[in-house]
C-alpha cells in the first residue's frame, strides 16, 4: 500500500468540482482502490457523493492511500492532482 498525508489548500476545500475530477480521475485504476481519509472516516476516491461527505476544508489534513496492481502509478496521479488542485 502507498499512501500520503496533504494538507487542503484550496479556500473552498474538497467541492463539488475537484471532487467530480478526483473520481474520475480514480475509477481508470479499476483493480487498485484508492482511498481518502479524514477524522477516522475512509472513502473510496472513485465514489463523488461518499468523497463530499468527508465535508473536507480548507487547512483540513487527509490521508490518501491506494492499494492494489498499480498502486505506484494511482498514488502518483493522485498526488499530482491534489498538488495542483487542492
Amino acid at each position: 500500500m502507498q499512501q500520503f498525508t496533504y494538507t487542503i489548500n484550496d479556500p473552498l476545500g474538497i467541492h463539488a468540482r475537484p471532487a467530480g475530477l478526483l473520481a474520475k480521475l480514480a475509477k481508470p485504476y479499476g483493480d487498485t482502490v484508492i482511498t481518502v481519509t479524514k477524522g477516522g472516516k475512509t472513502v473510496k476516491a472513485s465514489q463523488l457523493m461518499k468523497l463530499m461527505s468527508l465535508a473536507v476544508k480548507s487547512g483540513d489534513e487527509v490521508v490518501v492511500a491506494a492499494e492494489g496492481p498499480a498502486e505506484e502509478e494511482a498514488i502518483a496521479a493522485v498526488k499530482k492532482f491534489f498538488e495542483e488542485n487542492l
